[in-house]
């Protein structure tokens, strides 16, 4: 008996009625994280930059199971309105691209484990599909967000 194969990588979009600079002015900012954060996990940022660049870190208080902790993330991908992952020391991703289409920007986030050195081991686990259920939640509120001008 096989099992199908379990994907590295967890994607859901949403086109949003705004240019994608409105868009990645939001995603670039990590204290506006926790504001479309969809997991409940994301607290509020505690320390980084008002805008993210390649290299840039950031310090998130987190929450998960009831269990307070801060994680260090590092952004490992950005072209401006365009792109933009960061990673904590577990090397999965997160990413945001962004596409100009008819009607505003197609906003694509995935959840990249093929990037972790115990990706084997997370796929393995609920992870994957709590994550995709967090991005079902964020890019709405992620839409709402930015769609307002808040």
């Amino acid at each position: 008996m096989s099992s199908a194969p379990r994907p590295l990588r967890i994607s859901r979009d949403i086109v949003i009625a705004a240019p994608p600079s409105a868009v990645f002015s939001v995603l670039a900012n990590p204290h506006r994280h926790a504001d479309f954060d969809g997991s409940g996990t994301v607290q509020n940022v505690v320390s980084g930059p008002d805008r993210l660049s390649m290299g840039a870190t950031f310090r998130v208080a987190m929450k998960l199971f009831g269990v307070r902790y801060r994680i260090l993330n590092t952004v490992v991908e950005f072209e401006a309105d365009r792109r933009i992952a960061w990673c904590h020391p577990g090397k999965h991703r997160w990413r945001y691209e962004l596409e100009e289409v008819d009607g505003g920007t197609q906003v694509t986030e995935t959840f990249d484990l093929s990037t972790s050195p115990v990706r084997a081991l997370l796929v393995r686990t609920p992870w994957p599909r709590w994550n995709a259920e967090g991005i079902a939640k964020t890019l709405p509120r992620l839409g709402t967000l930015v769609e307002s001008g808040l």
